[in-house]
């Protein structure tokens, strides 16, 4: 699927969340380009996995902060198109993100910046995880915390390729803008270690990927 061209239809029932260390997906969508925009190649040394993540537990909260612009990306993209530095303490939405971490690989990076887990995957990656927030809900994502959260299920449709056209995904200078094409999408938890045993059930149905007619020669019609 190809930004800014689809959008995911899905009803989700959350009846257990998994506890404080769960990190519940409502979307996470994965690609892989290299830092210079090319598509992957297999080359694990300058491959990069990226993803966008919307997580809905009420209990993850904002580790961007103007306290802690290292969790936060560089920059953030109204829907009007306009940027806004995370050092702009007064405009950046800070809590409309969890966490941002930047490839490894990457060798012109802004301080301050955070490393994204090199053991995880056989290759660099990048992550971008948001929270519910009226900045992502023009969009059809959750506008607040506990939306769409137990107790609350919900149908959404979500615009996914408009959305994830705004999130900021590192490129080395004067690099041409990559084609931002997902691989993958999927919805669900991962549960961070936690002492006591935690248990997540979710069901999930009516799941479609709508995209529209004509992307290829350049216009479009759901």
């Amino acid at each position: 699927m190809l930004s800014p061209h689809f959008k995911v239809r899905l009803t989700l029932d959350v009846k257990r969340g998994g506890g404080s260390n769960s990190q519940f997906y409502l979307l996470d969508i994965g690609s892989c380009w290299k830092n210079n925009g090319k598509p992957c190649d297999g080359n694990v040394l300058t491959d990069v996995t990226r993803y966008s993540e919307m997580i809905i537990n009420p209990e993850t909260t904002s580790w961007c902060r103007p306290d802690n612009l290292v969790s936060c990306p560089p920059y953030h993209v109204t829907r009007t198109g306009d940027i806004i530095y995370r050092n702009e303490t007064s405009r950046f939405p800070y809590s409309a993100y969890h966490l941002y971490c930047t490839p490894g690989n990457a060798e012109f990076l802004e301080k301050p910046y955070d490393i994204c887990d090199p053991y995880s995957n056989p290759q660099a990656q990048e992550l971008v995880q948001i929270l519910p927030h009226p900045e992502w809900a023009v969009h059809g994502y959750p506008a607040k915390q506990g939306d769409g959260w137990v107790g609350d299920p919900r149908t959404w449709e979500l615009d996914v390729g408009a959305l994830s056209s705004r999130l900021y995904f590192y490129l080395d200078p004067g690099t041409k803008p990559a084609r931002r094409v997902w691989s993958s999408i999927n919805v669900g938890t991962e549960i961070y270690v936690s002492s006591p045993g935690e248990t997540a059930e979710w069901t999930v149905s009516d799941f479609d990927v709508l995209v529209p007619e004509g992307v290829e020669d350049g216009s479009s019609s759901y």
